[in-house]
């Protein structure tokens, strides 16, 4: 994760250092050798992702053009916010270090889990949410992805009975996530009160550019809002699907995902037809971009 980036880039590879020293441990070893199920731990991945997303900003820095706004899926809309110059890099990283830390608890104390459901509208995913709750269990949409495509959370009883009506329904698919708990739920709410008074420490400032919230798939202009959305983000779902439909109607002509991965640029094929969007996050992706 970000090494080949690190390798080919001196901005990289100095932010990888710094977040080194801002953690107080090797994130850049970890991130690039392993041990996957270290790395994999949410403590551990939510600041590698960061890092490696910020560094492809710094590199992309002066390539793309002026930006005009931005959005982040999840823990991708703290990068968001670096980016616009919400919040500093170090102070970002060390929020989502104690983010992690406090998701993972949360899904330690309280075991959940996550599944996408595959060819049912949000609406009918929405209504066998209400069904499991009414069943006394907890069961809610946590990902707005696309049309078609919507990640539900909750405790493990509630997540299993709402696959259960999904495919009852009619859903192609509802397949069950690798997760260390119900994020995006009522059960990461220890984790929000625990994010909140981290970022009540951090000083917010109004971005630069607008960015969409995960939370009202609205631009976010002041940096006061900024910090509630975050923390609210710990036990709403992510209004993904919104969110990009509101940047087309902003005007955005190009979307540029950066970081590890091209999930993004794949859910785009629905969300944002016709408009062109690429990835970056590796230097061949760079010399994509050059040619």
């Amino acid at each position: 994760m970000g090494r080949e980036l690190s390798l080919a880039f001196s901005a990289a590879r100095e932010l990888f250092e710094e977040a080194d020293d801002i953690l107080g441990f090797s994130l850049s070893r970890l991130a690039w050798e392993g041990p996957e199920e270290e790395l994999t731990l949410t403590k551990n991945a939510q600041p590698a992702l960061l890092v490696h997303s910020i560094a492809a900003h710094r590199v992309a820095e002066g390539e793309l053009g002026p930006v005009t706004m931005a959005a982040g899926h999840s823990l991708g809309e703290f990068s968001a916010h670096v980016a616009a110059g919400t919040l500093t890099f170090k102070e970002a990283l060390e929020a989502v270090r104690v983010r992690g830390e406090l998701m993972f608890a949360s899904g330690t104390e309280r075991p959940g889990t996550m599944a996408a459901v595959l060819g049912l509208d949000e609406e009918g995913v929405e209504a066998i949410c209400a069904a499991v709750g009414r069943e006394g269990k907890v069961c809610v949409p946590a990902n707005f992805n696309s049309q078609g495509q919507v990640v539900i959370s909750g405790d493990l009883d509630g997540v299993a009975r709402g696959m259960e009506l999904a495919k009852n329904a009619g859903a192609k698919r509802a397949v069950s996530l690798t997760v260390s708990g119900a994020f995006h739920s009522p059960l990461m709410e220890p984790a929000a009160e625990g994010l909140r008074e981290k970022l009540d420490k951090i000083k917010f400032s109004d971005p630069e550019y607008p960015v969409i919230s995960n939370v009202t798939a609205e631009p976010v202009r002041m940096g006061s809002s900024a910090r509630d959305l975050l923390v609210d983000q710990l036990t709403s779902p992510v209004r993904w699907r919104a969110s990009v439909e509101k940047m087309v109607e902003m005007g955005a002509a190009r979307f540029v995902e950066l970081g590890s991965g091209t999930v993004l640029s794949g859910l785009n094929r629905r969300n944002a037809r016709g408009v062109p969007c690429l990835s970056l996050g590796t230097p061949a992706d760079f010399d994509a971009l050059e040619k």
